[in-house]
């Protein structure tokens, strides 16, 4: 196959670019012209700068490509990113299914989101039989997968070309140039001393099952449905307590309601605009405090979709996580690696080996 990923530096495209490689597909990596390429630097592909915005670069990028990724729309909430969301997700999506359907692609894969499927107020598991949510009163990221979503399939309709679109979870993992909510919230425990959770919970899965499961959708999808991607449903005082124990710091002392977490998100937001950086986490994600984001990946698992546990992906985010400039030297002195960490360290850096080793790079 060969494939086109647009986004390919941020965490999914990153790993779909790996993915993609080991499998002995060739790769056209679309990424913007002053993209921070660290995250797929060196890879053995071929590298297009442009934006998806532009009609004509995504038409030239996507000539002679049999299938087209489209993960360009960043996961972010409000103050966490610059861009329009809401013209990345339309016209960016329009723009990539036009090209593929004049390019002659065969299918392309839109990456969307699990939280297109909503959310409960209980312990319960959603799957896609639910259907999608409604974008009203929804924070700006969440309506703009929506919209996107809607729109992608009312086009892929018109223009009769083959679409699937895959719904990661939580996805957090190793190759990403920036922080994004989904790695945030193991830094952002590392960095409280207070050791706060919350009530509710998330389905959390690895990043590179992802970027697996992008690939069997675009074998074995059917084109036009909804592919959720995630792996185990845990609670949040359960996913803090499996930081905790891989990174070595205390677990978790306190349980904080939304109040408190949007007051604490405020006081973040405040903290982060001072050091002119994105913050951690927003007023938008406390809103979305104490609800249950828990879904079932039945569906992608009849395609052969098998995800790690959760312990597992948190295991190697944390070993990406120890040695990035997203940590802090002063939270790094307070972390006691699990051997775990490192046996998943040392398992990336092999995989990286073997990959960069094994092919030329264009």
């Amino acid at each position: 196959m060969r494939a086109l990923v647009t986004g390919a530096n941020g965490l999914i495209g990153a790993n779909l670019v790996r993915a993609l490689l080991t499998g002995g597909h060739e790769v056209r990596a679309f990424v913007r012209t002053a993209a921070d390429l660290s995250s797929i630097e060196g890879l053995p592909m071929e590298l297009k700068a442009g934006d998806v915005l532009d009609a004509e670069a995504l038409r030239s990028a996507a000539r002679d490509c049999e299938t087209v990724f489209h993960t360009a729309i960043p996961f972010a909430y409000a103050g966490q990113v610059d861009d329009d969301l809401e013209t990345l997700a339309v016209k960016g999506t329009s723009n990539a299914l036009h090209a593929a359907k004049e390019m002659g692609a065969r299918r392309v894969v839109v990456t969307s989101s699990s939280i297109v499927f909503g959310y409960a107020t209980s312990p319960q598991v959603i799957d896609e039989s639910a259907g999608l949510a409604s974008p009203d009163g929804q924070p700006a990221y969440v309506a703009a997968k929506l919209r996107q979503d809607r729109f992608t399939l009312r086009l892929a309709e018109e223009l009769g070309i083959e679409v699937v679109l895959v719904c990661p979870t939580m996805s957090v993992g190793p190759f990403a140039p920036r922080l994004g909510p989904s790695n945030a919230i193991v830094v952002q425990y590392l960095a409280d001393p207070f050791r706060m959770t919350y009530p509710g919970g998330c389905n959390l899965v690895s990043v590179e099952d992802v970027a697996s499961g992008h690939l069997l959708a675009a074998e074995f999808g059917r084109s036009g449905e909804h592919y959720l991607l995630g792996s185990e449903n845990l609670t949040w005082v359960e996913i803090h307590g499996i930081v905790a124990e891989l990174a070595g710091v205390a677990a978790p002392r306190v349980e904080i309601n939304q109040t408190l977490s949007y007051l604490a998100a405020s006081a973040e937001e405040v903290l982060a605009r001072m050091q002119r950086r994105r913050p951690l986490t927003t007023r938008d994600q406390a809103t979305m405090v104490g609800r249950f984001y828990w879904y079932s990946h039945s569906r992608a698992a009849d395609l052969g979709y098998r995800p790690r546990p959760a312990r597992t992906a948190l295991a190697r985010a944390i070993a990406w996580l120890a040695s990035s400039p997203h940590i802090t030297r002063e939270v790094r002195a307070t972390m006691h690696l699990h051997e775990d960490v490192y046996a998943a360290r040392r398992d990336t850096e092999a995989r990286e080996r073997t990959l960069r080793g094994t092919h030329e790079v264009v």
